[in-house]
């Protein structure tokens, strides 16, 4: 009877790893699942189709980034920007223009701080399936001391867009006071 058993979970396991490719075959890519459908008590205006995109976006805003810390937004990589750019900053500022002009706005910003130190908290790339778009998402803060001294921190969220070129043509940004976090109580 022992030997019945233990021949009946040789077989088990036998048949459990047989549909697994052996390790000189490579498995057939699954289809698409990281894309889904989102069933939502809301209408989605603009997308709600997301697939993991292409990380070399990724890097490129954080190029970007390092470049604005750095100062040097007009010698870096201008070259990772399109013709005409549409900037929405966090304090409503709309800046849309040809790259040139509008990197030229962004340096004079950042000529006002005499440094700039960022941090990075999270970073992924996306690529909008139905609307054949890149994106990047980026969390992180940023601390700024201004030429007077004045030091600033804040939160950041920025979504950027690529065109199918990896060349950004659009950034939302949005941004939290980085303030000291606050002890809250509940009641019991």
């Amino acid at each position: 009877m022992r030997n019945i058993l233990i021949l009946a979970a040789v077989a088990f396991f036998a048949a459990c790893n047989s549909s697994q490719p052996a390790p000189t075959e490579t498995a057939a890519p699954a289809k698409d699942s990281t894309v889904r459908e989102i069933n939502s008590p809301y209408p989605v205006s603009y997308s709600s189709k997301f697939a993991i995109g292409d990380p070399k976006n990724a890097e490129s805003i954080l190029t970007l980034w390092k470049d604005y810390e750095n100062g040097n937004i007009l010698s870096g990589h201008k070259e990772l920007f399109a013709d005409s750019i549409e900037l929405y900053l966090s304090d409503g500022t709309i800046i849309r223009g040809r790259r040139d002009s509008v990197i030229a706005i962004v340096q004079q910003h950042r000529n006002m701080a005499s440094t700039v130190v960022d941090r990075v908290d999270a970073v992924t790339a996306l690529r909008s399936t139905d609307k054949n778009e890149n994106w990047v998402l980026i969390w992180g803060m940023e601390k700024t001391t201004a030429k007077n001294g004045k030091v600033d921190s804040v939160n950041l969220q920025e979504t950027w867009r690529l065109n199918n070129d990896g060349k950004v043509n659009l950034l939302y940004q949005y941004v939290q006071a980085a303030a000291p976090p606050k002890k809250v109580t509940a009641k019991k």
